[in-house]
């Protein structure tokens, strides 16, 4: 009886035990799915150029994300890489400063998984001049400040030869470069400079390609001052909310996608950037 009542012993202590640890892995269960429905309430950090992608999102943040039940924080980049590479090791949650071809590009040359989330507006890129009125005006040998980035500068050769200042060879895409012009008529000279640093060349070239957002921050009006504009009908170089592979049915995510797609967006943009800032949607 003695040994049988031992018995009986060891099996409730195990069973006791075996109770205890299966409530503390349920207990662990549900701390994690708490964990996890909290992490949906935790700020939403993004990525952006200062113009207009920072602007817009705080217009978001100032005015609509409270409401929609967002928590939003806007982080700055002056650069083309920082946002994606911060995206890609979860510094950031998602970033706004970018096109398909600069995304496609980029994911291929640096091994990222950044995925578009919805396209929200378009920068047309500008020839700019503080030296002359008109692209006609091009002097022959006369240099120009072109992106150095392989989208950007494609992009600028391709503005040039839409508006008949060079040609390029047939086939030439979104990795043209200088070395694919086949008829330059004016010998116009190119000086590849980093994006952000093309319109502080204006005083040294006598005309510079400049993207939207960086002839906005220089206090240039695409939409006045350049003396060739891009065209918005079927322009592939949307900007877009873009996250890391994975992420894309983030509800927070979900949420800022459908702010930044509203009417009340599609109006700021249309009254603080007249023309200069092209809503996509």
């Amino acid at each position: 009886m003695r040994n049988t009542a031992k018995l009986f012993n060891v099996k409730v202590a195990t069973a006791v035990l075996t109770a205890g640890a299966l409530s503390l892995g349920l207990t662990a269960c549900g701390g994690s799915g708490d964990d996890k429905a909290a992490s949906s309430d935790d700020p939403l950090v993004v990525a952006a150029s200062p113009v207009p992608h920072a602007e817009i999102l705080t217009f978001v943040k100032d005015n609509l994300a409270e409401k929609a039940g967002l928590d939003l924080e806007v982080k700055e980049f002056t650069d083309y890489v920082t946002p994606n590479t911060a995206t890609e090791d979860g510094s950031v949650d998602a970033n706004y400063f970018q096109n398909q071809p600069y995304l496609d590009d980029f994911n291929k040359k640096n091994g990222t998984h950044i995925a578009p989330v919805v396209t929200v507006h378009l920068e047309p890129l500008g020839l700019y001049s503080h030296k002359i009125k008109s692209a006609d005006d091009l002097k022959s040998g006369a240099t120009i400040a072109v992106p150095n980035d392989t989208v950007n500068e494609a992009r600028a050769l391709k503005l040039l030869a839409d508006n008949g200042l060079i040609e390029l060879k047939k086939g030439a895409d979104s990795s043209a470069t200088p070395a694919d012009i086949v008829k330059n008529p004016k010998k116009l000279q190119f000086k590849e400079l980093e994006a952000a640093q093309t319109p502080r060349s204006l005083d040294d070239v006598d005309a510079a390609v400049v993207n939207g957002n960086y002839a906005i921050e220089s206090d240039l009006q695409p939409a006045e001052d350049a003396l060739v504009l891009e065209s918005a009908e079927n322009n592939p170089y949307g900007n877009f909310l873009a996250v890391k592979e994975g992420s894309e049915d983030d509800p927070r995510v979900k949420k800022l996608a459908k702010l930044l797609t509203s009417p009340e967006v599609k109006k700021f943009i249309e009254d603080k950037y007249a023309g200069s800032v092209i809503a996509s949607f």
